[in-house]
């Protein structure tokens, strides 16, 4: 009689297709720049489409590195890097194959919003390298550092040095430098593009505060004994 396959946990599968889904998210949307309020204060900040989506994949990044281990956050960010590429090649040829007469979207409207430019696809993806891996690296020195308690001092502080990485590398290749090398545009103005790296870290600084409580719930709820410092495994 042939032994039962064990059925994989949907928790991981979860969490890591909300970590993906975030991301190649946030790769179709970063072309417009948001003006948000920070509520009560009324400060006015200017950020990249693409911020909401990107702070999830930290949120998503973070709940993996606790519950399943330092290797297993590497090969997702691995993993998240390559699915960023089919993506983009999935909408790019979409875009070349040629619209049916009635297509009730114009055609060149469709590219110009869904065809991110060469200067978002260069300034993301350097971007999503460095900061996600540094990400992963903070979170568990951290976390040895402390012995595996304090899992919101690293949620914090992993999010925040790792998304001040990602704000200025993005930023300034996509907006400042791509443009003039790649020939794509005019660079956006030096006052412009530190307005969008001030807003769009200060919006992605109050995001991982507020998700500190959903790091911990989520934690609490997918590990079985439900104690902070216990070791991370693959099999949770």
């Amino acid at each position: 009689m042939s032994e039962r396959r064990r059925e994989p946990s949907v928790a991981p599968i979860a969490l890591v297709a909300l970590f993906v889904t975030a991301l190649v998210t946030a790769q179709l949307v970063s072309s417009k720049l948001l003006s948000l309020t920070v509520p009560v204060v009324g400060i006015a900040l200017t950020a990249p489409g693409g911020t909401l989506a990107y702070a999830a994949t930290y949120f998503a990044s973070d709940c993996i590195s606790e519950l399943y281990g330092e290797s297993f956050a590497r090969r997702v960010v691995n993993v998240g890097f390559a699915m960023n590429f089919v993506m983009l090649a999935l909408v790019f040829l979409t875009i070349r194959i040629p619209a049916a007469q009635g297509s009730p979207v114009d055609p060149d409207q469709f590219a110009t919003v869904l065809g991110s430019g060469a200067n978002i696809v260069l300034g993301s993806s350097l971007a999503y390298l460095v900061s996600q891996n540094w990400d992963v690296v903070v979170f568990h020195r951290i976390r040895e550092a402390t012995d595996g308690s304090m899992l919101w001092l690293r949620n914090v502080g992993s999010t925040a040095t790792s998304q001040l990485i990602d704000t200025v590398i993005f930023t300034v290749i996509a907006f400042a430098v791509a443009p003039v090398v790649l020939g794509t545009g005019q660079p956006l103005p030096t006052a412009a593009v530190v307005s969008v790296v001030v807003g769009q870290y200060l919006a992605k600084l109050l995001i991982a505060l507020l998700d500190t409580p959903l790091v911990y719930a989520t934690v609490g709820a997918l590990r079985p004994d439900g104690r902070e410092g216990t070791a991370p495994t693959a099999s949770n």
